[in-house]
């Protein structure tokens, strides 16, 4: 293998979700984004919600901008695998202004071939999940799922259409979309010339972001030794093909996205990183086997506000618990997350998936105090012990999770600046989670701060 190809292999990193999403990769992606050239989004929209507290202590909660935007001078790319819904890109870039990061348009790039979510997508997801009733997914209703569909039935507009020289290029194709939604939903009510003439401003406004990604990235590779770390949206775990079907998400954020998402060749991805909480969470309805307390079956947990956790010890002061210390709310939705020990079945699976280089273990620090600790190794499904994770989310509902529980540690972690200096207890915890993933835990996360993420090697 000559020294040019093995150079290629290394020059695009990942970082990916390997629970249910939230787990904390704005975190990780924000103490790495200062080394690479380009920070790339490759799947999702802005129903991801990565939240960065820079040294200063702004809180940057980041949706469809690429997390790299924090870093002076990396510029950002939102790939192809992505869609947009552009009223919301403009907030969040104003929002930049006011986060003191005043060049945000000039470092941004959209892919050409990315896919624009419009209002009337945001509709259609509301009328599916008031159609579903009980059966609901628990959407964010952000349109994403409805643009994947457009997409996948060749009816998408994308933004090349947008910024095309002739604008009745994209007014045809609008309204070409328009008239295929409203025939599968007759309910659906949408101002045609009024919304082409908000699109024709906003083509003005984002032509000069819009570029050939494919191209811009591959040159930067190849050409000019550049280096790209991907910021995968979502999970492992609502992955379309690899999630808890159907309550998943509509887009694949497993590893074969960030190729796909991006036009990357495999061959270029050097280092593929994991990221999990300590404990585990989930907004959505769905399957998860390692929940401690109630919710309210539409996606969100039922917090107890006057519930005493000084002791926690049952499953609901667990789950209120962490959901208080931890702030488990949503970025995007708000809602309560659903929150359980961790399932190192869950990332053993999203590890055959995606072969982590290393393991990111974010907000060690929630469970201080928790005067018991757990982990679920495996679950019983009919009687047996099994260490894989089932297809059907029939069965996975059947599963009972099995844990193994460990001495807590009174100590606070969030003045440790090493792995060393973490309470003994704390550092067995995380240890024990490494042998069990046979995966090295390369950082651990003990507070929100940029700072606040422990390098062990």
């Amino acid at each position: 293998m000559s020294d040019a190809t093995t150079e290629l292999r290394r020059c695009v990193d990942v970082v990916l979700g390997a629970q249910w999403g939230d787990e904390g990769k704005g975190k990780l992606i924000d103490s790495l984004a200062g080394k690479y050239t380009y920070v790339a989004r490759c799947a999702g929209g802005n129903n991801a919600g990565h939240t960065i507290v820079t040294p200063t202590g702004t809180k940057l909660d980041f949706h469809l901008l690429p997390s790299g935007l924090a870093h002076e001078g990396v510029l950002n790319v939102v790939g192809n695998g992505c869609v947009i819904h552009l009223k919301s890109l403009l907030i969040e870039l104003e929002k930049c202004l006011k986060w003191g990061i005043p060049d945000a348009e000039s470092r941004m790039i959209i892919s050409n071939r990315a896919q624009i979510v419009f209002d009337y997508h945001q509709a259609i997801d509301r009328i599916q999940e008031e159609r579903k009733g009980k059966a609901k997914i628990g959407t964010t209703l952000k349109g994403i799922g409805p643009c994947y569909s457009t997409k996948a039935d060749r009816s998408g507009v994308r933004m090349c259409d947008l910024v095309s020289k002739d604008f009745s290029h994209f007014a045809a194709k609008f309204k070409n979309a328009v008239k295929s939604a409203q025939g599968k939903y007759p309910e659906l009510e949408v101002d045609v010339e009024s919304e082409l003439a908000e699109y024709e401003k906003l083509a003005t406004r984002f032509r000069p972001m819009v570029q050939d990604t494919i191209t811009l990235l591959s040159n930067a590779i190849t050409k000019q030794n550049e280096t790209v770390l991907v910021e995968g949206a979502n999970a492992t775990m609502l992955d379309i093909d690899f999630g808890t079907y159907p309550y998943v998400t509509s887009s694949n954020c497993s590893v074969g996205g960030a190729c796909t998402g991006l036009g990357l060749p495999p061959a270029f991805l050097g280092n593929i990183y994991g990221v999990t909480k300590a404990y585990a969470t989930r907004v959505g309805t769905g399957p998860f086997p390692s929940e401690q307390g109630p919710h309210d079956g539409c996606g969100s947990a039922i917090s107890k506000p006057e519930m005493d956790i000084t002791n926690a010890s049952t499953p609901d002061q667990v789950g209120e618990w962490l959901q208080r210390k931890g702030f488990e709310y949503g970025t995007t939705t708000k809602r309560a997350r659903r929150c359980g020990w961790v399932d190192l079945v869950a990332l053993r699976y999203a590890h055959r998936i995606n072969h982590f280089t290393a393991f990111a273990m974010t907000k060690l620090d929630v469970m201080d105090g928790l005067p018991k600790v757990a982990l679920c190794n495996s679950y019983t499904l009919n009687g047996e012990k099994i260490d894989y994770f089932p297809a059907d989310v029939n069965e996975l509902e059947e599963c009972t999770a099995d844990f193994t529980y460990f001495e807590g540690w009174t100590e606070d972690t969030t003045k440790c600046q090493s792995f060393e200096e973490l309470p003994e207890n704390a550092q067995k915890f995380v240890l024990e989670c490494e042998k069990r993933l046979g995966v090295p835990i390369r950082w651990v996360g003990i507070g929100p701060g940029r700072d606040a993420m422990i390098t062990r090697f």
